[in-house]
C-alpha cells in the first residue's frame, strides 16, 4: 500500500515526465515547484522532530494516600529553525484515570500544542492527586509534527517514563486480641529451646554443664553451695499475612473496592506489628508491578517500528506463577518492603490460594499466625487450611465479603474446624478488627 507522500511524489515525477515529453513548460514549472516545497516540508519536519529536547522534572516518586505530585515537562527548541507547530502529550495509564473517582486525578495540562522559536521553551506542568495505591507510570512524553500540508506524521518519544509509588492507607488500630498458642508477643514454649534471660523463673542448685553466668551468686553465699538461675523458655510469634489476590476469586463488579480495602487491612495490620517489634511477613498470589514492568516493559508510542522494536527489547521473561513473598522479619527496613510490596500488589490470574498455600508452605514462618484475607474461600481452600490447622499451624480468616449470608455460608466450615474467622464489610471495620475475635487452640 502507497502512502499519501508516495502518492504525491508518483504524480509529480508523472506531471515533469509529461511536461518534458509534450514540452509543456508550464506543467514543468507547477511540477519542479510542487516536488521543492514537498521535499522542504519534509525536511522542516524531520528537522523539527530532531531538534526538540524534552527534560521532565517531578516531585517526589513515592507518596502517600491522598497526596499530590507536581509534573513538570520542559519542551525546548534547541535547532536554529523555528517549529511552527508540535503536539506534546505526556501519557498516563487508561486504568489510572477510570472509575470515579480516577486513581489519579489531573489538575492542569498534559496535552499542548506548542510554536517554539529557536532556542525557545515552554512547559507542561500539571499536579497528580493519588486517590488510591498502586504503581503508576508517568509518560512516556510522545511528540507528533508533520509538514505544513498534512501528508506526513513524524512521531517520537521525548522522555521516558518514571514510576510513581503511592502507598496504601493505614488505619489505626484500637488493639490486636489475636491470642493462640502463638500470639504477638512473648510466649511461654512447650519445649525448651532456648532461654530468654530477660524472664527469671527461679533458682536451683548447680548441675555439670551450667555455664558460669547461670550462677545465682547471692543464693551461692546464703548457703554455701552453687545454684544456678533458671530461666523460662520463650519465643516471639508474629503475623504472615496471606492476601488472596487471583482474578476469579475477586470478581469485576466489586473491584477495585473490596482489593483495596484488602490491602488497606493489610497494611493496618503490619503497621501496627511493626509497632510492637514482631516478625512481620507478606504472602501473595498477586503479581507484583515492579515485575510487570520489567516482563512487559513500560506502555510507549507504537506507532513507528524503531520505538516498537525498543519496546519489545525491554521485555524479559517472568513466571506469573511465582507468588509473591516477603518472609517473617522485623525492623523498618523490613516493615517498608511490606508496605512497598503492598502498594505493588496487583491482581492476576496465576496460583489459587490453596495452591498458593501448598507452594509456599515451606516459606511460611511456624512461629507467627497466619491471617488469610480473602473475598472467596472455595472448598479446596477450606480443605488446605483445616489441614493447615490440623498440623498445628495458628490460623485466622478475614473475609472480606459485605454480603452477612454469603459470610456464614463460607465460614461455616471453617469456624466448625476451629478456625477464626472475621468478616470485613468496610473500611470503619478495620480499625477494631483484632478485637472482635480470639484465636484458641
Amino acid at each position: 500500500m502507497i502512502r499519501p507522500i508516495g502518492r504525491i511524489v508518483v504524480a509529480l515525477a508523472a506531471m515533469i515526465l509529461l511536461g518534458m515529453i509534450f514540452g509543456a513548460s508550464l506543467w514543468l514549472y507547477a511540477g519542479y515547484a510542487a516536488t521543492g516545497l514537498v521535499l522542504v516540508s519534509r525536511y522542516l519536519a524531520a528537522s523539527w522532530t530532531r531538534n526538540v529536547l524534552i527534560t521532565r522534572r517531578s516531585g517526589g516518586m513515592e507518596v502517600d494516600l491522598g497526596s499530590s505530585t507536581t509534573i513538570q515537562v520542559t519542551v525546548r527548541n534547541q535547532g536554529r529553525i523555528p517549529i511552527l507547530w508540535l503536539l506534546v502529550e505526556d501519557l498516563l495509564p487508561r486504568t489510572a484515570l477510570i472509575f470515579q473517582p480516577p486513581a489519579l486525578e489531573v489538575h492542569g495540562e498534559r496535552l499542548r500544542v506548542l510554536m517554539l522559536w529557536p532556542g525557545q521553551q515552554q512547559q507542561l506542568l500539571y499536579r497528580l492527586t493519588c486517590n488510591r495505591r498502586g504503581y503508576f507510570q508517568i509518560g512516556p512524553t510522545v511528540l507528533e509534527t508533520g509538514d505544513l500540508f498534512g501528508l506526513q506524521r513524524n512521531y517520537r518519544v521525548g522522555a521516558e517514563p518514571q514510576f510513581l509509588l503511592v502507598l496504601p492507607r493505614i488505619v489505626p488500630l484500637s488493639g490486636y486480641e489475636i491470642a493462640s498458642t502463638r500470639p504477638v508477643g512473648e510466649i511461654k514454649m512447650r519445649e525448651r529451646f532456648l532461654d530468654d534471660p530477660t524472664r527469671l523463673q527461679g533458682i536451683r542448685e548447680w548441675q555439670p554443664g551450667d555455664a558460669m553466668k547461670q550462677i545465682h551468686w547471692p543464693a551461692t553465699a546464703r548457703t554455701g553451695l552453687l545454684h544456678s538461675k533458671v530461666y523460662e523458655p520463650s519465643s516471639v510469634a508474629g503475623v504472615t499475612l496471606v492476601l488472596d489476590f487471583h482474578r476469579q476469586a475477586n470478581p469485576r463488579q466489586h473491584e477495585p473496592v473490596r482489593s483495596e480495602l484488602a490491602v488497606t487491612a493489610a497494611a493496618s495490620i503490619a503497621a501496627f506489628i511493626y509497632e510492637m517489634n514482631q516478625p512481620l511477613g507478606v504472602v501473595s498470589n498477586g503479581r507484583d508491578a515492579a515485575d510487570r514492568i520489567r516482563s512487559d516493559g513500560w506502555a510507549g508510542d507504537f506507532r513507528t517500528r524503531a520505538i516498537a522494536a525498543q519496546q519489545a527489547s525491554m521485555a524479559n521473561t517472568s513466571d506469573r506463577l511465582r507468588p509473591v513473598v516477603q518472609t517473617a522479619g522485623r525492623g523498618p527496613s523490613n516493615f517498608q518492603d511490606i508496605q512497598r510490596l503492598l502498594a505493588r500488589l496487583e491482581l492476576s490470574d496465576g496460583l489459587r490460594l490453596e495452591q498458593l498455600l501448598v507452594e509456599s508452605a515451606h516459606r511460611l514462618a511456624r512461629e507467627t499466625t497466619i491471617v488469610i484475607i480473602a473475598q472467596f474461600v472455595g472448598e479446596e481452600t477450606t480443605a488446605a487450611l483445616l489441614q493447615m490447622r490440623r498440623r498445628g499451624w495458628a490460623l485466622a480468616v478475614i473475609l472480606n465479603v459485605y454480603d452477612d449470608e454469603l459470610y456464614s455460608r463460607t465460614a461455616g466450615p471453617l469456624i466448625g474446624g476451629r478456625v477464626p474467622v472475621l468478616q470485613l464489610k468496610g473500611e470503619q471495620q478495620i480499625g477494631d478488627i483484632c478485637r472482635q475475635f480470639a484465636i484458641t487452640q
